[in-house]
This record gives C-alpha cells, sequence and structure tokens, in this order.
C-alpha cells in the first residue's frame, strides 16, 4: 500500500492518494481534518477530528491487481461549492469529505464505509444528520441522507454509508423532548376541538342551503364551505387515528392509514384552489357563465383528484412508518405517513401543491378586490349594499383558507419555536375560525349578504353588456 499526498492547488481543498492492492488483508483507515491533510492511520490509532473506515472487502471485489484511492477533504466555504437552495442545516466546519475508488461507482456495499466526525459536545436544539451530495436533487443538487445511517455518540457522530461518493455531517435545527410533546397535544387537542366545529359547520351549512333554496348562489356557496369542511372534518380525524393508532400498528395497516391521510390533506388543499376557482367565475367571469351540474363536476375533482395522486404514491411504495425524534434521537411518536426514503413524494404532492394552489388563491384574491373597488368607485353600490361585506367574505376565504397553511413553509426546518407553536395552534384550530366567519358573515344577515352579492353580480353583468 503506497501512500501520497497532492500538492493542494486551493488552501480549501486537501488531497490524499492511496495505491491499494486488491489482495490487501486489512481495512484501510484515514484520518481527515479541515485544518491538516489527510493521512493513513494504523488501527490503534485515532485520528484527531475525523476518521474513514473503509473495509477491505471493497478492494477485494475489483478485478484489477491494484486500484487507486482519492481522499479529498474540502472546505466549501472557501471553495464556494456544494450550496443547497433553501438549505437549513450547517455543515459541520464547513467540511465535505470525498472518497473515490477505482474509476466506477460503487455503491450497495455490504460492509458500508464508515466516517466519524468529531464536533464535541453539540447545542441542544441542534440534531446531526449523516448526508451525501446527490447531483439528482432539485435543480443544482442536494443533501440527501438515502443509505446513510447515523449513529450519534459522545461528541462525534458516526456515518455508515453503503457508497462512496461526497459526505458531509449536517447540524438540523431540532426541538427538544418537551417541545416536541407539548406541539403534539397542543395538534391533538385543537384538532378534537377543530372536529366538533367542523360538523357544526356542516350542519348550519346544511340547514342555510335548504332555508335559501331559492339563491342558488348562496346555495353554490354553502355546497363548496360543505366539501371543504367535509375534507377538513376528515383530515383532523384522520391525524386523530394516525397519532392514536400508528405506535402499534402493522406494515399494511400503517400504509392504509398513511395513504388516508394524505389523501385527506391534498383534499383539503384542493378544495381551497376550487374555492378560488369559484370566486373567479362568480366575480370576474360573471357574463353567461353557466355549467351544468356545476357542483357535481367540482366534487368530481375535489374528491377524485387526490384519489389519483394517493393511488400512483402508493403504487411506488411511499407510505410506512414516520418517526418524530428529539435532538438526541429518542422517538416520541410515530406517525404512518410519507417515509422518509420517498421524501420527494411529500415535497412534490404537498409543498409544492399547495405553493402553486396559495399563489393561484392570492391572485384571485388581488383580482376580485380590484373589480370590487371598483365598482365601488362607479357607484354600482348604493345603500346597505356595501361591498366591503362582499369583500370581507373573500378576504375569510383567502386568510382562512390558506395563510394557516403558508405558516408551514415559515416553519419548516426553523428552529424558532415561537413560530412552530403559533402553525401548531393556528392550523389545528382551522375549523374554529371557519365556523365563526361563517356564523357571523352568512348567518344573521344572510338576506343582506345575498342580496349584495347578487346586485354586484346583476350590475356588472349589465355594465358588461353595455360596454360590448
Amino acid at each position: 500500500l503506497l501512500q501520497s499526498v497532492e500538492p493542494a492547488p486551493h488552501s480549501g481543498l486537501k488531497v490524499l492518494l492511496l495505491n491499494v492492492s486488491t489482495a490487501v488483508t486489512h481495512d484501510v483507515f484515514i484520518a481527515f481534518s479541515p485544518t491538516e491533510d489527510p493521512r493513513m492511520l494504523n488501527m490503534t490509532e485515532k485520528g484527531e477530528a475525523g476518521t474513514i473506515w473503509l473495509p477491505r472487502e471493497i478492494f477485494q471485489s475489483l478485478s484489477s491487481w491494484t486500484v487507486r484511492v482519492v481522499v479529498m477533504v474540502l472546505n466549501i466555504q472557501q471553495l464556494g461549492m456544494f450550496q443547497e437552495v433553501n438549505q437549513t442545516g450547517q455543515v459541520l466546519n464547513d467540511t465535505v469529505v470525498g472518497i473515490t475508488v477505482g474509476e466506477t461507482s460503487i455503491s450497495g456495499l455490504q460492509k458500508p464505509v464508515q466516517l466519524t466526525f468529531t464536533h464535541g459536545q453539540l447545542p441542544h436544539d441542534v440534531s446531526p444528520q449523516c448526508v451525501f451530495w446527490d447531483p439528482r436533487k432539485g435543480m443544482a443538487g442536494g443533501w440527501s441522507g438515502s443509505g446513510c445511517v447515523t449513529q450519534p455518540r459522545d461528541k462525534e457522530t458516526v456515518c455508515s454509508c453503503d457508497h462512496l461518493t461526497f459526505f458531509t455531517l449536517l447540524l438540523n435545527p431540532a426541538l427538544d423532548r418537551s417541545t416536541a410533546e407539548a406541539l403534539i397535544a397542543i395538534a391533538s387537542a385543537g384538532c378534537g376541538v377543530a372536529t366538533a366545529f367542523s360538523i357544526f359547520t356542516i350542519a348550519i351549512c346544511i340547514f342555510l342551503r335548504y332555508r335559501f333554496r331559492a339563491e342558488e348562489t348562496l346555495r353554490t356557496n354553502l355546497g363548496l364551505h360543505v366539501n371543504f369542511m367535509g375534507s377538513l372534518l376528515l383530515l383532523n380525524l384522520a391525524f386523530l387515528l394516525n397519532s392514536g393508532l400508528s405506535g402499534g400498528t402493522q406494515l399494511g395497516t400503517c400504509k392504509v392509514l398513511g395513504g388516508l391521510t394524505h389523501y385527506c390533506l391534498l383534499c383539503c388543499f384542493t378544495w381551497m384552489a376550487l374555492e378560488g376557482c369559484h370566486l373567479y367565475l362568480l366575480f370576474v367571469k360573471v357574463l353567461g357563465t353557466y355549467i351544468h351540474h356545476y357542483l357535481a363536476k367540482l366534487c368530481l375533482v375535489g374528491w377524485g383528484f387526490p384519489a389519483l395522486v394517493v393511488g400512483v404514491a402508493g403504487v411506488i411504495g411511499s407510505y410506512g412508518e414516520y418517526s418524530i425524534q428529539t435532538t438526541d434521537h429518542q422517538v416520541i411518536a410515530h406517525l404512518c405517513w410519507i417515509t422518509s426514503k420517498h421524501v420527494l413524494v411529500h415535497y412534490i404532492t404537498n409543498c409544492a401543491y399547495f405553493g402553486l394552489i396559495f399563489l393561484f388563491n392570492t391572485a384571485v384574491f388581488g383580482v376580485v378586490t380590484q373589480k370590487s373597488c371598483c365598482l365601488q368607485d362607479t357607484g354600482a353600490v348604493q345603500g346597505d349594499r356595501k361591498v366591503w361585506k362582499v369583500a370581507l367574505v373573500v378576504m375569510g376565504l383567502f386568510c382562512l383558507l390558506g395563510v394557516t397553511w403558508a405558516l408551514a413553509f415559515l416553519t419548516h426546518g426553523t428552529s424558532s419555536v415561537p413560530m412552530v407553536y403559533l402553525f401548531t395552534i393556528l392550523n389545528s384550530l382551522q375549523g374554529v375560525f371557519i365556523f365563526i366567519w361563517l356564523v357571523i358573515l352568512y348567518y344573521p344577515k344572510t338576506k343582506e349578504t345575498v342580496g349584495s352579492l347578487s346586485h354586484i353580480i346583476k350590475h356588472d353583468k349589465t355594465t358588461t353588456v353595455s360596454q360590448d
């Protein structure tokens, strides 16, 4: 075994070259440090900052007589490399370790390569994670933990990975046990209260649809609210069932429960989008707008599209047990959800999907607000028929059906405990807020609200015809 240290072309790059015989009879140990060149270690010596253990089976499986091993230690801050978009975790000492053996890519190792990162005592709000750079993630690549196992120890972390590439230790913000348990308790209690108020809201909407069955606009609006509140009710029930049963369920049952929870969440998002579409048709495309079996077609989209997405995700095996851990990697809760191996499914079907819906609803809110202001300026609304009441309805839909979920993106990966508490409380009590909003705006002055709405729409139709 021959060792040589290459002169570094940059202060942020240190390289060690090894020529290893494929008939080697012992494992290979290498020490690395952010400040020193990587070097060979004997089996009894221990590196000061970190060590790399390469099992001899890696070399014995190759066909050539000798193989070249390249170990690179990179300071990504100095080199400006491995910068992930929207990265929440911090790379330990800005150090990335790259390992290559031979000329081919090596993966699926029976005996994984082990990297030991020495970091001292970590803060309580930080959780270490072994990751590697995946160029296929996102537009420009990103950190991924697939194929790596994180083993935290006293003042060091051992990373066991079944492939060779560029590795590092990512320090992610995390919640402590007391905070995590408090958030779970708040979410469970909030979902229980929201479930009850969702039932009350559905009952009120059904009553109003029967009482004002002659007002087609009001009946359609309330029909949309019933379906949305139904999806929210199912989501709360699924979460309560998930948090109560997932800890001791079998794998097949957990997959079904995870798919059901995902389906209810996507239904909730989809009905938010349909509320926005309905507002657009109601306030903007009012001239000659008539769709046969309008509400039935919305139901087909609102309940059918999420089923299609969940079906595809289930076929590829996306659902299973998901563990919530503290900073010391103690599991405090099990949920049946999208597994960590299929995190891309979560980002596409949940984060990206809701992001598009939220942008669309924001645009609709802006268009409707501008249109209402124009009608106010032209004197379209007179007397008690005030546009601000209709605008308040629109604002209620915009805020209550979108903003609380948008907080999830602000708290995703953040260590700000107040923001996490805020999102948990507001989102779990969404059903309560919608109940109060409907009671205040719809029930006491339903005829007045409907009259104002009908007058605005009819006046807009007349104005549009005269302009044409």
